[in-house]
C-alpha cells in the first residue's frame, strides 16, 4: 500500500501513468408501481416493492492526475472479463511502455486472468505492460495480499 501512496505523490508520468481500477456488482431493478408525483410539501413518493431485472458489473478506470474516468457496464465478474478491461486500458495507453495500475485484491485481479483470456504471447505482452499495485483491506496481512 505504501507504494501506491508514494505514486500519487509523484508528479504526473505519462510515460508510467497511475490508473486506478475497481468493480462493482449492481442489482438491477424496476419499478412495480407508479410513483406517486411530486406535492406541495410532499416529495415524489415510491412504493418499495420491485421486480428484479438481473445483475450487472461496472468496471471503473479512472486516471486522477488527468482527471479521466470510464466506467464500462459487464453482465458479469469474471477473470474474462478482468482481462479484457486490462486489455482495454493498456489500448489507452499506447506509447506508455509500463501502466502502473492501483487495485483491490479480488480473486479475478491476477497476471493469470490474462493468461485464460488471451493466447500466451498476447497475454505475456500485456502483463509485461501492465504492473499490478495491490490495495490490502485493513486487517489482510500484505503476505496474504499480493497472492
Amino acid at each position: 500500500m505504501e507504494d501506491v501512496l508514494d505514486f500519487y505523490e509523484e508528479p504526473y508520468d505519462p510515460a508510467r501513468p497511475v490508473v486506478c481500477f475497481d468493480e462493482s456488482p449492481k442489482q438491477l431493478i424496476a419499478e412495480v408501481r407508479t410513483p406517486i408525483p411530486v406535492e406541495p410539501d410532499h416529495p415524489t413518493r415510491y412504493d418499495t416493492e420491485y421486480e428484479r431485472k438481473g445483475v450487472c458489473d461496472l468496471m471503473m478506470t479512472s486516471e486522477p492526475k488527468r482527471g479521466f474516468r470510464q466506467v464500462d457496464i459487464t453482465d458479469r465478474r469474471t477473470k474474462i472479463d478482468f482481462a479484457h478491461s486490462m486489455k482495454h486500458i493498456a489500448g489507452l495507453y499506447p506509447e506508455a511502455p509500463v501502466i502502473r495500475v492501483v487495485l483491490d485484491n479480488l480473486n479475478t485481479h491476477k497476471t493469470a486472468s490474462l493468461y485464460e483470456a488471451f493466447p500466451a504471447e498476447q497475454a505475456r505482452t500485456l502483463a509485461r505492460k501492465l504492473e499490478f499495485h495491490y490495495l490490502c483491506p485493513v486487517g489482510t496481512p500484505p503476505s496474504m495480499a499480493a497472492g
